[in-house]
């Protein structure tokens, strides 16, 4: 049976950051890594479910949000994929970028935080998701994104 795309590439490698998993025509597989892979340190799943909330909501809705194709997480608890269409990896660090600055300073309630909108709504929390995504909006801002997976030697 054929590999997957993501079981190809050398997670020991793999530092923080955002990366270009895959593309498949005109739609582009972002991997978002939030997390150093097989380090033992793993988004627990509040924190993991909340960032999701809060980042597909804001992503959705922002400049390039009729592009997203899909945003989710990572079963590994290291990260975060983003499907989009048709756009600039450039352009999407950017938009990434502005959700996280603005989930960073979120003042509001948690999104889709109800029985009727989640399946799980007990297993949120707006400061776990603003901790979240401070923190890896220090990861991308405080370093050159190429959105090349690094290599091992």
């Amino acid at each position: 049976m054929e590999r997957i795309q993501s079981f190809c590439v050398d997670h020991d490698y793999i530092t923080e950051g955002i990366y270009i998993s895959r593309i498949d025509g005109d739609i582009t597989t972002f991997d978002m890594r939030t997390r150093k892979p097989n380090c033992g340190d793993y988004m627990d799943n509040l924190t993991m479910h909340s960032l999701e909330h809060m980042f597909a909501t804001y992503i959705r809705n922002s400049e390039i949000g009729d592009r997203v194709i899909y945003f989710g997480p990572m079963g590994c608890r290291t990260g975060f994929y983003l499907l989009t269409r048709d756009i600039s990896p450039d352009t999407v660090l950017c938009e990434v970028l502005s959700v996280l600055e603005k989930i960073s300073a979120h003042e509001g309630e948690m999104f889709g935080a109800t029985r009727k909108e989640c399946g799980n709504y007990r297993e949120l929390d707006i400061n776990a998701a603003r901790k979240e995504a401070a923190r890896y909006l220090a990861v991308l801002s405080g370093k050159k994104n190429d959105f090349v997976y690094p290599e091992g030697e």
